[in-house]
């Protein structure tokens, strides 16, 4: 029987690998069960430079990378809801999915129930990067599990904020970080999953190497530092956490900072 069962849910395919990917492969690699939960196949996403596909088919193409890169980080299962991923707006504008927010809670309560989830893993408060869609997954996420009557479970998310963050642009500045994760032992593994998602190679890219002044390689932008929050409940509440003990039972090695450590310093942190 495995120690831990997670339930990663995110808004688009790719967010798992990019957001998350080395903490994900990590704790699969260290005996626990991983499940994906997509609200949309990224419809609305980038076709790939030079295209490698139609608008028209590219959520069917999305979900597929979406399965190669969960494959390789090891998941169990993979569930994709049935939300449409709009178009980016002029200038870069972002736009949530439209769906019921109180529909959507529950959809994600189910799915936790069904797969007997220990933990939920999310988007930050921030969004990262602002992003609605986002931001929309982070609250119906914390309502479901706010309204779950069954086993209650505690609520992360990623990209947690700390001190010389690599990526600051990024970091959900509203999320102090509780868990701080050194992931280079499975960044081959997260490489190779964020390479399963083509069409959107170029994105990922594209703005450090704009900041660099010159063309990098997927594997210079990847972070080798990850890391979580607990966003609910909060950290001084009895309900038992499953995660928090996995990390410091199984993944030591890899612990730069414990929130609940006051040894720990995350200021020393350098990407």
């Amino acid at each position: 029987m495995t120690d831990l069962t997670v339930l990663a849910a995110f808004a688009h395919p790719d967010d798992e690998t990019m957001l998350a990917g080395g903490i994900l492969a990590m704790l699969v690699d260290q005996g626990a069960t991983l499940h994906l939960l997509l609200a949309t196949r990224g419809e609305g996403g980038e076709l790939g430079e030079p295209p490698l596909t139609e608008r028209s088919k590219l959520g069917m193409v999305r979900e597929a990378e979406l399965r190669c890169a969960a494959e390789i980080l090891g998941a169990e299962s993979v569930l994709v809801l049935d939300y449409i991923d709009p178009l980016v707006g002029e200038g870069e504008a972002l736009y949530p999915f439209e769906a019921e927010f109180e529909g959507l809670a529950q959809e994600l309560a189910t799915a936790r129930q069904a797969m007997q989830a220990d933990v939920l893993i999310t988007h930050g408060s921030n969004g990262e990067y602002g992003h609605p869609a986002h931001i929309l997954m982070h609250k119906a996420s914390k309502l479901a599990l706010q309204s779950d009557t069954g086993r209650s479970i505690p609520l992360y998310t990623v990209l947690a904020d700390y001190p010389n963050h690599p990526r600051p642009r990024l970091a959900n500045k509203d999320d102090p970080a509780d868990f701080i994760l050194d992931i280079k032992n499975w960044l081959p593994a997260k490489l190779k999953a964020a390479e399963c998602h083509r069409t959107q190679g170029a994105l990922f890219v594209r703005r450090s190497s704009q900041k660099a002044g010159r063309s990098l390689e997927l594997a210079e932008v990847l972070m080798k530092v990850e890391s979580l929050q607990r966003s609910w409940p909060p950290l001084d509440s009895l309900t038992e956490d499953r995660l928090a003990k996995f990390l410091r039972k199984n993944c030591s090695s890899a612990l730069i900072y414990d929130g609940l450590d006051i040894k720990s310093d995350p200021s020393r942190l350098t990407d």
